[in-house]
């Protein structure tokens, strides 16, 4: 008994600042679950304020390069704004002439120029382009480092540069590399995150119920949008680069937390687990010795290569999957307020900051889609088929919405909420729950050291489709807007045919008795006499 005391006391300081100094107070340690919850409770607010810092260039869009309609003066998103506002036609019908020099003076060099659209495009392809370069990077330096330190210092360095963005409005800075500079790196540090807290799920939860779990847990991507916007837009009228600012404070501070209270394994609070947890998630089970490894050992485990996790099965088909599926879901993250404010409902076009507010019901649906995708996946144990079968019914969803979402504000927010539980539901499974599971592969033999390389490898290969789907847009819609749902519909097919051989093993392992069965009744029959026969002995 001593020497397990003993064992504890050399552990203690090892634990995370902030649940140390609990401990202390308290005298006594956590529960397992009271542990699982604080895991998702911190990793849950990290990833809001990921999201949320992203946020701020899409708000300020309309100040930098502003609308010569006027249209986007106060804007306020949903649910601080009315969702609904007719469009004002002020300046709309001067020349272009007089609208440019209202652009000019209006805006923000560099972006108010002519090609100030384009270079508004520009840093957020910088920006994507850099997060889905800097992901194959992450994953592999999160299974080498201490996730709650890596974390931190992502975050941290992260809110660092999209402050630095906005500080180029009280610099009055009107560079253009600057600005592209502040995103690219920030969205190298952005990095850091998806690969770094889908591990830390993953240590913490086996697989029994990591769908339900996952899908209620990755609701932080909408959630987080949603705060983005309205903290860059509560501060706007300040100056826009308080629009930067803040969210740039927000997770900054996220990270502080992180470093304070994130127990990133189950090894840096070494304890036993109660045998009524372990029995609750058989897939949990891990050995008391295991569990009070000190923390060096979790800090100083082996990582495995890029090539090594691209071998472990079903890793390239699900991250082809994410391309195509990530391709469709920021297609819409970046163009649906523009498109509905070019979209007549109801005969009627709406405000830019109508169109903002509305957009926002796409999240909605999404963070139903990936409760939904996770639940279903876990009752049938069949990832792949859940997925495939969320994209497959996203297809006429889009149509739908191209073709019916036009006649009314009911029929819009019905079926664009739809379109996102659809179009985002495989998206958060795939990108939460079947990553976790692929990093904890039978073929690693128990070890989750390949979490956070494959998380990075899948989530990175669809970063590259989440940057080509709204640069394609931009090509595609001056042609009009049915060849950009062609687009959509072409992605979430290719999306679920990627996955076709997945599911065929899912529905091989699902009925691998009724099958034989089958088989071996039709060769009994053929080969043994009719024993019904009445002229039988």
């Amino acid at each position: 008994m001593s020497r397990g005391r003993s064992t504890d006391m050399d552990n203690y300081n090892k634990y995370p600042p902030g649940i140390s100094l609990i401990r202390r107070i308290r005298g006594t340690d956590w529960s397992v679950t009271t542990y699982r919850y604080a895991v998702l409770l911190v990793t849950f607010i990290a990833y809001t304020a990921y999201h949320a810092s992203r946020k701020p260039s899409s708000i300020v869009k309309s100040v930098l390069d502003p609308d010569p309609s006027g249209n986007s003066v106060g804007f306020r998103p949903w649910p601080a704004g009315d969702i609904f506002i007719k469009r004002e036609s002020a300046i709309v019908n001067t020349s272009s002439v007089e609208q440019f020099e209202f652009r000019k003076h209006m805006g923000w060099p560099p972006f108010n120029g002519k090609d100030g659209t384009s270079k508004l495009g520009g840093i957020d392809l910088a920006f994507l382009g850099c997060y889905a370069i800097g992901m194959y990077g992450a994953g592999h330096l999160g299974d080498k480092l201490d996730l709650r330190i890596f974390l931190t210092t992502g975050m941290v360095c992260s809110g660092f540069f999209v402050g630095l963005f906005g500080m180029g409005y009280f610099w009055d800075i009107h560079a253009f590399w600057f600005f592209l500079l502040m995103q690219m790196l920030a969205g190298l540090f952005q990095a850091t995150g998806w690969p770094s807290v889908v591990a830390v799920i993953g240590n913490w939860f086996g697989k029994r119920k990591r769908g339900l779990i996952m899908g209620i847990w990755n609701a932080h991507t909408s959630i987080g949008n949603i705060t983005g916007s309205l903290l860059a837009a509560s501060v706007l009228q300040y100056g826009w680069g308080w629009s930067f600012i803040l969210p740039g404070g927000f997770i900054i501070l996220s990270g502080i937390m992180v470093f304070l209270f994130l127990a990133a394994y189950p090894e840096d609070v070494g304890f036993p687990i109660p045998n009524g947890d372990v029995a609750a998630d058989e897939e949990s089970q891990v050995s008391k010795e295991r569990l009070l490894v000190n923390r060096e050992n979790s800090v100083n485990r082996t990582s495995i290569g890029l090539l090594q996790a691209c071998l472990i099965p079903g890793v390239i088909p699900f991250a082809l999957c994410l391309f195509f599926a990530k391709l469709v879901a920021y297609t819409f993250l970046y163009w649906l307020p523009f498109y509905l404010s070019q979209t007549a409902i109801e005969g009627q076009y709406m405000s830019v900051k109508s169109a903002g507010n509305l957009s926002t019901l796409f999240d909605v649906g999404g963070i139903i889609g990936g409760i939904l995708a996770g639940y279903i996946s876990d009752k049938l144990r069949a990832r792949a088929t859940t997925a495939a079968s969320f994209m497959y019914a996203a297809i006429p969803a889009i149509l739908l919405y191209r073709k019916y979402g036009s006649i009314s504000k009911v029929s819009n927010v019905v079926l664009m909420m739809i379109a996102g539980l659809l179009v985002n539901g495989p998206y958060a499974l795939i990108t939460t729950a079947v990553s976790a599971d692929l990093g904890t592969h039978s073929s690693l033999r128990g070890d989750s050291r390949a979490l956070a390389t494959v998380t990075a490898i899948i989530d990175g290969t669809g970063s590259v489709g989440a940057a080509i789907g709204p640069l394609l847009t931009g090509f595609l819609s001056s042609k009009g807007w049915d060849q950009v749902f062609y687009m959509l519909i072409a992605g979430a097919f290719a999306a679920g045919v990627l996955l076709t051989h997945l599911v065929i093993n899912e529905i091989r392992e699902k009925f691998p008795k009724h099958l034989s069965s089958e088989q071996n009744n039709s060769a009994g029959l053929a080969s043994q006499p009719l024993l019904s026969d009445p002229c039988s002995p």
